[in-house]
Protein backbone atom coordinates (compact mmCIF):
# COMPACT_ATOMS: atom_id res chain seq x y z
CA UNK A 1 0.00 0.00 0.00
CA UNK A 2 1.59 3.29 -0.76
CA UNK A 3 1.77 5.74 1.64
CA UNK A 4 -0.47 8.94 0.68
CA UNK A 5 -0.42 10.28 4.73
CA UNK A 6 0.46 7.79 7.76
CA UNK A 7 4.37 7.33 8.27
CA UNK A 8 5.25 4.06 5.95
CA UNK A 9 7.07 1.13 7.17
CA UNK A 10 9.39 1.27 4.83
CA UNK A 11 11.22 3.44 2.37
CA UNK A 12 11.83 1.81 -1.07
CA UNK A 13 14.58 4.02 -2.72
CA UNK A 14 15.56 3.73 -6.22
CA UNK A 15 18.26 4.79 -8.21
CA UNK A 16 17.57 5.35 -11.38
CA UNK A 17 20.36 6.49 -14.69
CA UNK A 18 18.85 6.26 -17.88
CA UNK A 19 16.46 3.86 -16.93
CA UNK A 20 13.54 4.06 -19.70
CA UNK A 21 14.30 0.06 -20.30
CA UNK A 22 14.18 -1.12 -16.64
CA UNK A 23 12.02 1.24 -14.62
CA UNK A 24 8.64 0.55 -15.83
CA UNK A 25 9.20 -3.20 -14.10
CA UNK A 26 10.80 -2.09 -11.25
CA UNK A 27 8.37 0.20 -10.05
CA UNK A 28 5.43 -2.02 -10.63
CA UNK A 29 7.28 -5.07 -8.97
CA UNK A 30 7.47 -2.95 -5.70
CA UNK A 31 3.30 -1.21 -6.82
CA UNK A 32 2.46 -5.34 -6.89
CA UNK A 33 3.41 -6.20 -3.45
CA UNK A 34 1.53 -8.62 -1.30
CA UNK A 35 2.08 -6.16 1.51
CA UNK A 36 0.15 -4.83 3.85
CA UNK A 37 1.61 -1.98 5.58
CA UNK A 38 2.29 1.59 4.54
CA UNK A 39 5.36 1.66 2.22
CA UNK A 40 6.67 4.74 0.14
CA UNK A 41 8.61 4.57 -3.22
CA UNK A 42 11.30 7.62 -3.85
CA UNK A 43 13.31 7.81 -7.13
CA UNK A 44 16.79 9.66 -7.31
CA UNK A 45 17.40 10.46 -11.22
CA UNK A 46 21.32 11.00 -11.99
CA UNK A 47 20.58 13.22 -14.24
CA UNK A 48 19.41 10.97 -17.02
CA UNK A 49 19.22 12.04 -20.99
CA UNK A 50 16.91 9.02 -21.99
CA UNK A 51 13.87 10.73 -20.58
CA UNK A 52 12.97 8.51 -17.37
CA UNK A 53 12.42 11.25 -15.32
CA UNK A 54 9.72 13.09 -16.51
CA UNK A 55 8.24 8.98 -17.62
CA UNK A 56 8.60 8.67 -14.02
CA UNK A 57 6.99 12.36 -12.92
CA UNK A 58 3.89 11.28 -15.75
CA UNK A 59 3.26 7.52 -14.99
CA UNK A 60 3.70 7.58 -11.12
CA UNK A 61 2.59 10.60 -9.65
CA UNK A 62 2.45 8.74 -6.46
CA UNK A 63 6.57 8.67 -6.29
CA UNK A 64 8.70 11.10 -4.75
CA UNK A 65 10.69 11.79 -7.29
CA UNK A 66 14.62 13.72 -7.22
CA UNK A 67 15.74 15.17 -9.66
CA UNK A 68 19.87 15.54 -9.99
CA UNK A 69 20.88 18.65 -12.39
CA UNK A 70 24.44 16.51 -12.26
CA UNK A 71 25.15 12.66 -12.46
CA UNK A 72 26.74 11.97 -8.92
CA UNK A 73 26.83 8.07 -9.09
CA UNK A 74 25.15 5.89 -6.83
CA UNK A 75 26.12 6.41 -3.38
CA UNK A 76 25.36 10.12 -3.29
CA UNK A 77 21.74 9.00 -4.86
CA UNK A 78 21.42 7.02 -2.50
CA UNK A 79 21.89 8.79 0.73
CA UNK A 80 20.03 11.54 -0.83
CA UNK A 81 16.99 9.14 -0.94
CA UNK A 82 17.53 7.75 2.73
CA UNK A 83 17.68 11.52 3.92
CA UNK A 84 14.38 12.47 3.27
CA UNK A 85 12.82 8.85 3.52
CA UNK A 86 9.83 8.44 6.63
CA UNK A 87 10.40 4.69 6.77
CA UNK A 88 11.22 2.36 9.97
CA UNK A 89 13.00 0.59 6.99
CA UNK A 90 14.85 0.96 3.97
CA UNK A 91 15.15 -0.76 0.90
CA UNK A 92 17.55 -0.05 -1.33
CA UNK A 93 16.71 -1.28 -4.55
CA UNK A 94 18.16 -1.25 -8.47
CA UNK A 95 16.25 -0.04 -11.44
CA UNK A 96 16.65 -2.84 -13.00
CA UNK A 97 15.73 -4.95 -9.89
CA UNK A 98 12.01 -7.14 -10.31
CA UNK A 99 10.85 -7.71 -6.53
CA UNK A 100 9.48 -11.23 -6.28
CA UNK A 101 5.66 -10.38 -4.76
CA UNK A 102 6.17 -11.98 -1.47
CA UNK A 103 9.30 -10.10 -1.25
CA UNK A 104 8.74 -6.65 1.32
CA UNK A 105 6.32 -9.25 3.55
CA UNK A 106 9.30 -11.72 3.93
CA UNK A 107 11.75 -8.73 4.55
CA UNK A 108 9.63 -7.22 6.86
CA UNK A 109 8.41 -10.15 8.76
CA UNK A 110 12.64 -11.05 9.42
CA UNK A 111 12.92 -7.67 10.39
CA UNK A 112 10.63 -7.25 12.87
CA UNK A 113 11.41 -11.00 14.51
CA UNK A 114 15.12 -10.34 14.45
CA UNK A 115 16.52 -9.45 18.71
CA UNK A 116 18.93 -6.81 17.28
CA UNK A 117 19.32 -4.60 13.87
CA UNK A 118 20.19 -6.52 11.01
CA UNK A 119 21.19 -5.98 7.06
CA UNK A 120 18.64 -8.23 5.22
CA UNK A 121 18.85 -9.49 1.37
CA UNK A 122 16.81 -12.13 -0.77
CA UNK A 123 18.16 -14.62 -3.36
CA UNK A 124 19.46 -12.87 -6.57
CA UNK A 125 17.96 -14.10 -9.63
CA UNK A 126 19.14 -13.27 -13.40
CA UNK A 127 16.31 -11.63 -15.36
CA UNK A 128 17.68 -12.94 -18.46
CA UNK A 129 18.05 -16.92 -17.37
CA UNK A 130 16.13 -17.35 -14.45
CA UNK A 131 18.94 -19.01 -12.71
CA UNK A 132 20.15 -18.26 -9.06
CA UNK A 133 22.93 -16.05 -9.15
CA UNK A 134 23.08 -15.94 -5.46
CA UNK A 135 22.16 -15.88 -1.77
CA UNK A 136 24.21 -13.37 -1.03
CA UNK A 137 28.15 -13.99 -0.66
CA UNK A 138 30.61 -14.68 1.11
CA UNK A 139 34.50 -13.34 1.07
CA UNK A 140 38.40 -14.78 0.48
CA UNK A 141 40.78 -13.04 2.20
CA UNK A 142 41.37 -10.44 -0.62
CA UNK A 143 37.25 -9.54 -0.38
CA UNK A 144 36.50 -10.81 -3.32
CA UNK A 145 32.70 -11.81 -3.19
CA UNK A 146 32.37 -15.86 -3.19
CA UNK A 147 28.31 -16.07 -4.15
CA UNK A 148 26.56 -17.98 -1.76
CA UNK A 149 24.37 -20.98 -3.10
CA UNK A 150 23.41 -22.93 -0.24
CA UNK A 151 20.25 -21.64 1.49
CA UNK A 152 21.04 -22.92 4.82
CA UNK A 153 23.88 -20.32 5.26
CA UNK A 154 22.20 -17.45 5.78
CA UNK A 155 24.83 -15.46 8.01
CA UNK A 156 27.02 -14.11 5.19
CA UNK A 157 29.36 -11.41 4.55
CA UNK A 158 27.49 -9.14 2.24
CA UNK A 159 23.96 -8.09 0.70
CA UNK A 160 24.65 -7.07 -3.21
CA UNK A 161 22.96 -3.38 -3.03
CA UNK A 162 20.73 -3.89 -5.75
CA UNK A 163 17.86 -5.35 -2.70
CA UNK A 164 19.28 -4.19 0.46
CA UNK A 165 17.59 -3.86 3.46
CA UNK A 166 17.94 -2.51 6.72
CA UNK A 167 16.45 -0.18 9.47
CA UNK A 168 16.69 3.40 8.81
CA UNK A 169 18.38 3.76 12.47
CA UNK A 170 20.74 1.69 11.76
CA UNK A 171 21.65 3.45 8.57
CA UNK A 172 22.27 6.76 10.23
CA UNK A 173 24.88 4.64 13.26
CA UNK A 174 26.94 3.63 9.94
CA UNK A 175 26.65 6.69 8.11
CA UNK A 176 25.65 5.55 4.99
CA UNK A 177 27.88 5.02 1.86
CA UNK A 178 30.64 6.76 1.86
CA UNK A 179 30.23 9.84 -1.27
CA UNK A 180 33.80 9.82 -2.67
CA UNK A 181 33.38 6.16 -3.83
CA UNK A 182 31.14 6.65 -6.50
CA UNK A 183 29.78 3.32 -7.38
CA UNK A 184 30.20 -0.13 -6.68
CA UNK A 185 31.01 -2.02 -3.78
CA UNK A 186 29.51 0.67 -0.95
CA UNK A 187 27.69 -2.44 -0.16
CA UNK A 188 30.46 -4.06 0.73
CA UNK A 189 31.29 -1.70 2.68
CA UNK A 190 28.24 -1.12 5.13
CA UNK A 191 28.03 -4.72 5.57
CA UNK A 192 31.30 -5.19 6.51
CA UNK A 193 30.94 -2.47 8.37
CA UNK A 194 27.70 -3.38 10.06
CA UNK A 195 29.48 -7.15 10.76
CA UNK A 196 32.63 -5.29 12.33
CA UNK A 197 29.80 -3.17 15.01
CA UNK A 198 28.35 -6.76 15.69
CA UNK A 199 25.42 -6.43 13.67
CA UNK A 200 24.07 -9.47 11.69
CA UNK A 201 24.63 -9.24 7.81
CA UNK A 202 22.14 -12.25 6.43
CA UNK A 203 20.22 -13.51 3.64
CA UNK A 204 16.88 -15.13 3.24
CA UNK A 205 16.32 -18.21 1.93
CA UNK A 206 12.69 -17.47 0.22
CA UNK A 207 11.42 -15.25 -1.90
CA UNK A 208 13.89 -13.25 -4.20
CA UNK A 209 14.33 -10.85 -6.68
CA UNK A 210 15.25 -10.87 -10.66
CA UNK A 211 18.36 -8.49 -11.84
CA UNK A 212 19.63 -7.53 -15.43
CA UNK A 213 22.83 -7.48 -14.01
CA UNK A 214 25.20 -5.72 -15.54
CA UNK A 215 23.16 -2.90 -17.37
CA UNK A 216 24.45 0.01 -15.29
CA UNK A 217 28.61 -0.54 -15.45
CA UNK A 218 28.63 -3.67 -17.41
CA UNK A 219 29.33 -5.95 -14.54
CA UNK A 220 31.23 -8.89 -14.40
CA UNK A 221 29.06 -12.22 -16.05
CA UNK A 222 29.99 -15.41 -17.71
CA UNK A 223 29.84 -15.25 -21.31
CA UNK A 224 30.06 -18.59 -22.28
CA UNK A 225 31.69 -19.78 -20.26
CA UNK A 226 34.52 -16.59 -19.73
CA UNK A 227 34.21 -14.13 -17.45
CA UNK A 228 33.86 -11.32 -19.07
CA UNK A 229 33.56 -7.25 -17.81
CA UNK A 230 34.21 -3.71 -19.09
CA UNK A 231 37.25 -1.47 -17.72
CA UNK A 232 35.47 0.99 -16.03
CA UNK A 233 33.79 -1.44 -13.79
CA UNK A 234 37.02 -3.11 -13.31
CA UNK A 235 38.94 -0.16 -12.67
CA UNK A 236 36.38 1.33 -9.90
CA UNK A 237 35.91 -2.46 -8.07
CA UNK A 238 39.09 -3.19 -7.66
CA UNK A 239 39.82 0.59 -5.94
CA UNK A 240 36.96 0.81 -3.98
CA UNK A 241 37.10 -2.66 -2.60
CA UNK A 242 40.70 -2.32 -1.67
CA UNK A 243 38.92 1.21 0.25
CA UNK A 244 37.03 -1.05 2.47
CA UNK A 245 39.80 -3.97 3.32
CA UNK A 246 41.77 -0.60 4.22
CA UNK A 247 38.69 0.69 6.72
CA UNK A 248 37.49 -2.64 8.25
CA UNK A 249 39.84 -5.10 8.41
CA UNK A 250 40.12 -4.85 12.24
CA UNK A 251 44.25 -5.20 13.44
CA UNK A 252 46.62 -7.53 13.08
CA UNK A 253 44.51 -9.03 10.21
CA UNK A 254 44.99 -5.71 8.16
CA UNK A 255 49.00 -5.02 9.11
CA UNK A 256 49.03 -8.39 7.42
CA UNK A 257 46.79 -9.20 4.92
CA UNK A 258 47.09 -5.26 3.10
CA UNK A 259 50.49 -5.25 2.45
CA UNK A 260 49.98 -8.80 0.67
CA UNK A 261 47.10 -7.78 -1.06
CA UNK A 262 48.92 -5.08 -2.92
CA UNK A 263 51.81 -7.05 -3.63
CA UNK A 264 49.47 -9.75 -4.87
CA UNK A 265 47.42 -7.06 -7.04
CA UNK A 266 50.57 -5.68 -8.87
CA UNK A 267 51.96 -9.49 -9.43
CA UNK A 268 48.21 -9.79 -11.02
CA UNK A 269 48.44 -6.78 -12.94
CA UNK A 270 51.99 -7.03 -14.36
CA UNK A 271 50.75 -11.12 -15.40
CA UNK A 272 47.59 -10.40 -16.82
CA UNK A 273 49.21 -7.53 -18.82
CA UNK A 274 51.94 -9.91 -20.19
CA UNK A 275 49.65 -12.11 -21.53
CA UNK A 276 47.01 -10.58 -22.97
CA UNK A 277 49.61 -8.30 -24.37
CA UNK A 278 48.11 -5.01 -22.93
CA UNK A 279 50.44 -2.87 -20.84
CA UNK A 280 47.80 -0.01 -20.43
CA UNK A 281 45.73 -2.98 -17.99
CA UNK A 282 48.58 -2.75 -15.59
CA UNK A 283 48.17 1.24 -16.01
CA UNK A 284 44.76 1.31 -15.99
CA UNK A 285 43.57 -1.16 -13.33
CA UNK A 286 46.51 -2.28 -10.71
CA UNK A 287 48.62 0.97 -10.56
CA UNK A 288 45.59 2.85 -10.47
CA UNK A 289 44.43 1.22 -7.82
CA UNK A 290 47.33 1.49 -5.57
CA UNK A 291 47.96 5.17 -6.80
CA UNK A 292 43.91 5.95 -5.37
CA UNK A 293 45.21 4.42 -1.91
CA UNK A 294 48.04 7.18 -1.57
CA UNK A 295 46.17 9.52 -2.89
CA UNK A 296 43.67 9.20 -0.34
CA UNK A 297 45.92 8.20 2.39
CA UNK A 298 44.84 10.83 4.65
CA UNK A 299 41.11 10.37 4.19
CA UNK A 300 41.24 6.82 4.92
CA UNK A 301 44.12 6.94 7.74
CA UNK A 302 41.16 9.58 9.74
CA UNK A 303 37.85 7.34 8.59
CA UNK A 304 39.72 4.29 9.76
CA UNK A 305 40.63 5.62 13.23
CA UNK A 306 37.47 6.56 13.67
CA UNK A 307 35.92 3.05 12.31
CA UNK A 308 38.44 0.97 14.58
CA UNK A 309 37.68 3.01 17.68
CA UNK A 310 34.28 1.90 17.91
CA UNK A 311 33.51 -1.01 20.06
CA UNK A 312 33.68 -4.08 17.71
CA UNK A 313 33.24 -7.68 17.49
CA UNK A 314 36.65 -9.83 17.78
CA UNK A 315 38.62 -10.64 15.06
CA UNK A 316 37.37 -14.58 14.67
CA UNK A 317 33.71 -13.79 14.45
CA UNK A 318 34.76 -11.04 11.89
CA UNK A 319 36.64 -13.81 9.54
CA UNK A 320 33.60 -15.98 10.03
CA UNK A 321 32.19 -15.62 6.62
CA UNK A 322 35.41 -15.57 4.67
CA UNK A 323 37.02 -18.76 3.16
CA UNK A 324 40.69 -19.03 3.28
CA UNK A 325 41.09 -20.41 -1.15
CA UNK A 326 41.36 -16.51 -2.91
CA UNK A 327 38.14 -16.54 -5.09
CA UNK A 328 40.19 -15.51 -8.07
CA UNK A 329 42.12 -18.54 -8.53
CA UNK A 330 39.45 -20.94 -8.62
CA UNK A 331 37.46 -18.54 -11.24
CA UNK A 332 41.22 -18.34 -13.07
CA UNK A 333 40.63 -22.71 -13.27
CA UNK A 334 36.87 -22.43 -14.26
CA UNK A 335 37.02 -19.89 -16.72
CA UNK A 336 40.38 -18.53 -18.25
CA UNK A 337 41.64 -15.15 -18.16
CA UNK A 338 39.32 -12.30 -17.60
CA UNK A 339 38.25 -10.60 -20.81
CA UNK A 340 38.22 -6.85 -20.21
CA UNK A 341 36.34 -4.74 -22.91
Amino acid sequence: MMSHGPSPVCSICIANYNGMKVIDNCIRSVMAQDFEQVVEIIVHDDASNDGSADYIREHYPDVVLIVSETNVGFCISNNRMAKVARGRYILLLNNDAELFPDALSALYTEAEQAATPAILGLPQYDAATGSLIDIGSRFDPFLNPIPNLDPSQQEIGMIIGACLWLPSSLWEELGGFPDWFGSLAEDMYLCCLARLYGYTVMALPDSGFRHWVGQSLGGGKIVNNRLATKLTRRVISERNKTFVMALTYPAPVFHIIFPLHLGLLLMEGVILAMLKGKTSLYKDIYWACIKAQWIERKRLRQLRRKIQAHPHIGIKKFLSVFDLIPYKLSMLWRHGLPEVR
